[in-house]
Protein backbone atom coordinates (compact mmCIF):
# COMPACT_ATOMS: atom_id res chain seq x y z
CA UNK A 1 0.00 0.00 0.00
CA UNK A 2 2.27 3.15 -0.90
CA UNK A 3 1.41 6.58 0.47
CA UNK A 4 2.06 9.62 -0.66
CA UNK A 5 5.48 11.05 -0.19
CA UNK A 6 4.89 15.21 0.20
CA UNK A 7 4.68 14.22 4.16
CA UNK A 8 8.51 13.96 4.28
CA UNK A 9 10.74 11.81 6.42
CA UNK A 10 8.40 12.38 9.14
CA UNK A 11 5.79 9.28 10.09
CA UNK A 12 2.37 11.39 9.60
CA UNK A 13 -0.71 10.41 12.02
CA UNK A 14 -4.08 10.81 10.82
CA UNK A 15 -6.50 10.78 13.27
CA UNK A 16 -10.23 11.65 14.25
CA UNK A 17 -9.80 15.26 14.90
CA UNK A 18 -13.42 15.73 16.72
CA UNK A 19 -12.79 12.37 18.55
CA UNK A 20 -11.55 13.42 22.43
CA UNK A 21 -9.90 9.91 22.57
CA UNK A 22 -8.08 10.55 19.48
CA UNK A 23 -6.87 13.89 20.74
CA UNK A 24 -5.76 12.81 23.96
CA UNK A 25 -3.89 10.36 22.32
CA UNK A 26 -2.13 12.92 19.87
CA UNK A 27 -1.41 14.94 22.97
CA UNK A 28 -0.15 11.88 24.40
CA UNK A 29 2.35 11.46 21.49
CA UNK A 30 3.70 14.92 21.66
CA UNK A 31 4.41 14.50 24.98
CA UNK A 32 6.64 11.40 24.58
CA UNK A 33 7.80 12.14 20.74
CA UNK A 34 11.22 14.11 21.88
CA UNK A 35 12.54 13.26 18.48
CA UNK A 36 9.52 14.76 16.37
CA UNK A 37 9.35 11.65 14.80
CA UNK A 38 5.67 12.13 13.92
CA UNK A 39 3.90 14.90 12.12
CA UNK A 40 -0.03 14.89 12.37
CA UNK A 41 -2.97 16.00 10.34
CA UNK A 42 -7.10 14.99 11.39
CA UNK A 43 -8.56 13.07 8.52
CA UNK A 44 -11.18 15.67 7.86
CA UNK A 45 -8.86 18.26 7.35
CA UNK A 46 -7.58 18.96 3.47
CA UNK A 47 -4.40 17.54 4.49
CA UNK A 48 -5.24 14.48 6.23
CA UNK A 49 -7.96 13.54 3.25
CA UNK A 50 -4.92 14.03 0.62
CA UNK A 51 -2.71 12.03 2.45
CA UNK A 52 -5.64 9.55 3.41
CA UNK A 53 -6.00 9.28 -0.32
CA UNK A 54 -2.48 7.83 -1.26
CA UNK A 55 -3.85 4.59 1.06
CA UNK A 56 -5.67 1.62 -0.92
CA UNK A 57 -9.02 2.07 -0.58
CA UNK A 58 -8.99 -0.73 1.83
CA UNK A 59 -7.05 1.33 4.53
CA UNK A 60 -9.51 4.40 3.78
CA UNK A 61 -11.52 3.94 6.34
CA UNK A 62 -13.91 7.14 8.32
CA UNK A 63 -12.42 7.25 11.94
CA UNK A 64 -9.86 5.18 11.73
CA UNK A 65 -6.01 5.79 13.03
CA UNK A 66 -3.92 5.83 10.24
CA UNK A 67 0.15 5.40 9.99
CA UNK A 68 1.88 6.55 7.17
CA UNK A 69 4.88 5.67 7.53
CA UNK A 70 8.32 4.11 4.87
CA UNK A 71 6.25 4.75 2.13
CA UNK A 72 3.19 2.24 3.71
CA UNK A 73 0.02 2.69 5.33
CA UNK A 74 -1.11 1.23 8.07
CA UNK A 75 -4.41 0.95 10.23
CA UNK A 76 -6.27 0.00 13.58
CA UNK A 77 -3.86 -2.22 16.02
CA UNK A 78 -0.83 -2.47 13.45
CA UNK A 79 -0.65 1.53 13.27
CA UNK A 80 -1.01 2.00 16.63
CA UNK A 81 1.76 -0.85 17.71
CA UNK A 82 4.10 0.78 14.66
CA UNK A 83 3.83 3.99 16.68
CA UNK A 84 4.02 2.43 19.92
CA UNK A 85 7.47 1.23 18.54
CA UNK A 86 8.71 4.50 17.26
CA UNK A 87 8.44 6.43 20.33
CA UNK A 88 11.60 5.87 23.15
CA UNK A 89 11.56 3.70 25.81
CA UNK A 90 9.41 1.95 26.98
CA UNK A 91 6.90 2.30 25.01
CA UNK A 92 8.64 0.00 22.47
CA UNK A 93 8.31 -3.20 24.62
CA UNK A 94 4.65 -3.01 23.70
CA UNK A 95 5.57 -4.63 20.84
CA UNK A 96 5.31 -7.94 21.85
CA UNK A 97 1.18 -7.43 21.60
CA UNK A 98 1.50 -8.72 17.53
CA UNK A 99 2.17 -12.00 19.06
CA UNK A 100 -1.92 -11.75 19.72
CA UNK A 101 -3.45 -12.08 15.92
CA UNK A 102 -4.09 -9.00 13.95
CA UNK A 103 -7.84 -10.56 13.49
CA UNK A 104 -8.17 -10.39 17.31
CA UNK A 105 -6.63 -7.15 17.69
CA UNK A 106 -8.30 -5.16 15.31
CA UNK A 107 -11.47 -6.70 16.68
CA UNK A 108 -10.78 -5.16 20.43
CA UNK A 109 -9.71 -1.68 18.70
CA UNK A 110 -13.02 -1.75 16.52
CA UNK A 111 -14.95 -2.16 19.85
CA UNK A 112 -13.15 0.64 21.52
CA UNK A 113 -13.55 2.35 17.91
CA UNK A 114 -17.48 1.93 18.16
CA UNK A 115 -17.74 3.86 21.78
CA UNK A 116 -15.12 5.63 21.91
CA UNK A 117 -17.37 8.97 21.30
CA UNK A 118 -20.12 7.58 23.86
CA UNK A 119 -17.06 7.23 26.50
CA UNK A 120 -14.97 9.68 25.57
CA UNK A 121 -17.31 12.43 23.63
CA UNK A 122 -16.10 15.17 21.37
CA UNK A 123 -14.33 17.96 20.94
CA UNK A 124 -14.89 21.61 20.23
CA UNK A 125 -10.90 22.39 20.25
CA UNK A 126 -8.75 21.87 17.38
CA UNK A 127 -5.02 20.56 18.52
CA UNK A 128 -3.33 22.67 16.13
CA UNK A 129 -4.35 25.34 17.56
CA UNK A 130 -1.08 24.67 20.54
CA UNK A 131 0.92 27.18 19.47
CA UNK A 132 4.31 24.63 20.81
CA UNK A 133 3.04 22.51 18.85
CA UNK A 134 2.07 23.93 15.41
CA UNK A 135 4.54 23.11 13.15
CA UNK A 136 4.16 19.18 13.81
CA UNK A 137 0.79 19.51 12.31
CA UNK A 138 0.22 19.08 8.59
CA UNK A 139 -2.20 21.62 6.56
Amino acid sequence: MPAPDDAGQAAVILYDGWCNLCDSSVGFLLGRDREARFRFAALQSPAGKALLGGCASAERVDGTLVLIHDGRCATRSEAVLTILSLLPWPWPILGWLRLIPRRLRDDVYRFVARRRTVWFGRTTTCLTSIAAYRERFIE
